[in-house]
């Protein structure tokens, strides 16, 4: 049980991670997934792939596919609404860091 609610409380801090890498530069599943696990987030492919196409699907991400070494890879980056809705984040986050911090 607990489990499942931390992991609840752990996919917005992770659609923020991602919205936050993808205004940076344009990113790929293997490396977030990567970039997750140093910041403590154990996430496959298999959970992270989804999360992807829902955020393109709601508009915060747009993908670009490129052929690399013969494969195709899936980029991904934050677009307007994706960038209006990270800022809108961390204001919230930040307020709520002030409001919990010891």
């Amino acid at each position: 049980m607990e489990d499942k609610v931390l992991r609840k409380l752990f996919l917005g801090f992770i659609h923020i991670h991602i919205l936050h890498h993808a205004n940076e530069h344009p990113i790929f599943g293997l490396w977030m997934v990567e970039e997750l696990k140093e910041h403590g987030y154990s996430i496959s492919a298999g959970t992270l792939y989804p999360i992807l196409h829902s955020m393109e699907s709601d508009g915060l991400l747009t993908k670009e596919e490129k052929n690399v070494g013969g494969k195709i890879r899936k980029y991904y980056r934050t677009t307007d609404k994706g960038i209006k809705i990270l800022h809108e984040a961390r204001a919230k986050a930040y307020e709520l860091f002030k409001e919990i911090k010891e």
